[in-house]
């Protein structure tokens, strides 16, 4: 009974990963470094800025296809937080399968500090200091 439980609790982690999975085959099965793949970004179009987003697209492609050197060089922001939601999602079925209720609260300044991390990354990426974070730059 204890293991029907346990496998209940993880249909979250399992559908969280289950998701993140499909979105991560749709960027591999449509190769975003082939033009008209996908739709460009707006920001880079209309003003000639890297969004952080920018090379997202092409980072998590190469990271599927195990092209660490590529994918850092894409979007560095991108492979950081690939690292860390795959840390986090593993963590959570893994403890969801051990039958551990984890609840993490984190506090807002982590948002605060995500969001001043996202903002300077932007800036820096679009500075000269910074061209060695634009997209194959």
């Amino acid at each position: 009974m204890r293991q029907r439980q346990r496998l209940l609790d993880a249909r979250a982690p399992l559908a969280a990963v289950a998701l993140l999975g499909a979105a991560v085959s749709c960027v591999v099965l449509r190769d975003p470094t082939r033009a008209g793949s996908f739709p460009p970004c707006p920001l880079l179009t209309g003003f000639g800025l890297h969004c952080p987003g920018c090379g997202g697209l092409r980072a998590v492609h190469a990271l599927a296809h195990a092209e660490w050197s590529v994918a850092w060089h894409a979007n560095a922001l991108v492979v950081a937080a690939a690292v860390l939601v795959g840390l986090g999602l593993l963590g959570w079925l893994v403890a969801a399968l051990a039958g551990i209720s984890r609840r993490v609260a984190l506090p807002a300044s982590a948002g605060w500090g995500a969001l001043a991390l996202v903002t300077a990354f932007t800036l820096l990426r679009n500075a000269p200091p910074g061209a060695f974070l634009t997209p194959g730059g």
